[in-house]
C-alpha cells in the first residue's frame, strides 16, 4: 500500500492575551491541522500557501457554511442547497430555491475534493476557491446578499467577533478573513473512501458485475472522467441540445467554440447527487446512460469523443450503473466533522 502523503500546515501565533490572575502574558496559537492527501490522489491544486490551516479556522468556516445569516433575509445558508447527505448537492431537485422564492438557473453541484479543482461553477467562471462563495452569496437567485452587508452583520455578532479575533487578532471582521475561513472548511471536504477506493487499495474485491462495469467505464468514459478524481476539469459539449438554451462556458469566454460547453463533473458520489446535468434534466443514472447510448444531439461544438454513440446494451448499462455506485462514499456523507455544528 502506498503511504499517504501529507501537507502539514503549521498554525502561527496570531494574538496574545493577558492572564490577569497570574500577571503573565500567555501566547495563544490556533491549533494546526493536517490536510491529508489520499494515497491514490494527485497533489492538490489548492495548497493553503496563503491561508494557514487551523482547527479554529476550519470550525469557523463550518459555522458560516451552515449559518443563514449570510443570506439577505437570514433564511438560507450555503448548506440549504448543499446538504451533506447528498454529498453536498441539493436535496435531489433540479434547481435550488433562493431568497424571495427565486430559483437558481443551474443544478447545484456537489461539493467534495474541491482542493483539486482548477475552476468552479458549471461554466468555470471562478478560478479560486477563496472567492468562489462570492457568486452564490451575491446572486439574486441564491443568497441575494452583498459582501458589505454580510461583513456588517458578522461584526454585530459577539459570537463571530470573538472567534475571528482569536484567529486574526483584530477587533473587526474583514471580507478577506471571512472568505479564507470558508475556504478552509470547503477545501477540507475530501471524499476518498468509496468501494472503488477500497478496491484500488486492495482492501476488497469487486463483484463480477462491478468488474464488468469498470472495464466498460475505462474503455468508454475515462477520457473525460479521469481516475481517481473522475473528472479532467475540462469543458465539453455533451450533446444535450441541438438548439442551445444555456450558452455554458461561452458566457465566460465569449468564444463561440465554447457554446454549450460545461465543466465535466466528477462521478464520485453520483448515486447521491441526482438529478443530473447542469439543468438536472435526468432523474437517474439509467437515463443518463441511455442518453449516452442513443440520445446525443449533434451540434458544431459537440465533443469529438461523443460523435459516435456508445450503444451500450441493457446488460452493459446495468453493469456500468453498478460500477458507478461503487463510487459512493458513505463515510463522507455521514462524517460528523462536516455536519452542522452546535453552538
Amino acid at each position: 500500500m502506498l503511504l499517504e502523503k501529507k501537507i502539514v500546515l503549521v498554525g502561527v501565533i496570531l494574538l496574545t492575551f493577558s492572564c490577569k490572575k497570574e500577571g503573565k502574558i500567555t501566547p495563544f496559537s490556533p491549533s494546526s491541522i493536517t490536510f491529508t492527501q489520499p494515497s491514490n490522489f494527485p497533489a492538490p491544486h489548492y495548497t493553503f500557501e496563503n491561508n494557514q490551516l487551523t482547527q479554529e479556522g476550519f470550525e469557523l468556516g463550518r459555522y458560516l457554511f451552515y449559518d443563514p445569516i449570510l443570506s439577505l433575509d437570514s433564511t438560507i445558508s450555503c448548506a440549504s442547497c448543499h446538504a451533506q447527505s447528498h454529498s453536498f448537492a441539493d436535496h435531489n431537485i433540479p434547481l435550488s430555491k433562493g431568497v424571495d422564492k427565486k430559483f437558481g438557473r443551474r443544478n447545484a453541484p456537489a461539493l467534495f475534493n474541491l482542493a483539486w479543482s482548477t475552476s468552479f461553477m458549471w461554466d468555470g467562471g471562478v478560478n479560486n476557491i477563496e472567492v468562489q462563495p462570492l457568486v452564490p452569496l451575491t446572486s439574486p437567485h441564491e443568497l441575494g446578499e452583498s459582501m458589505t452587508n454580510i461583513v456588517l452583520k458578522l461584526n454585530r455578532s459577539n459570537f463571530y467577533l470573538t472567534k475571528f479575533k482569536v484567529l486574526y487578532g483584530s477587533g473587526q471582521i474583514t471580507d478577506q478573513h471571512f472568505l479564507k475561513v470558508l475556504a478552509q472548511f470547503t477545501s477540507m471536504l475530501v471524499s476518498s473512501n468509496s468501494r472503488y477506493d477500497q478496491y484500488i487499495s486492495g482492501k476488497i474485491n469487486f463483484t463480477s458485475e462491478e468488474l464488468a462495469g469498470y472495464a466498460l467505464f475505462k474503455n468508454n468514459c475515462a477520457s473525460c472522467h479521469r481516475e481517481p478524481l473522475f473528472t479532467d476539469y475540462s469543458f465539453r459539449n455533451s450533446g444535450l441540445e441541438s438548439v442551445i438554451q444555456d450558452s455554458g462556458r461561452y458566457r465566460i469566454t465569449q468564444n463561440t467554440n465554447d457554446l454549450g460547453k460545461f465543466k465535466v463533473p466528477s462521478l464520485r458520489n453520483i448515486e447521491f447527487t441526482y438529478p443530473y446535468m447542469h439543468d438536472g434534466r435526468f432523474t437517474n443514472l439509467e437515463q443518463v446512460i441511455a442518453f449516452k447510448s442513443n440520445g446525443i444531439k449533434n451540434y458544431p461544438t459537440l465533443d469529438p469523443l461523443l460523435k459516435t454513440p456508445f450503444a451500450f446494451t441493457k446488460e452493459e448499462q446495468k453493469a456500468l450503473v453498478t460500477f458507478l455506485r461503487s463510487l459512493s462514499d458513505y463515510e463522507y456523507t455521514s462524517n460528523p466533522k462536516y455536519a452542522e455544528p452546535v453552538r
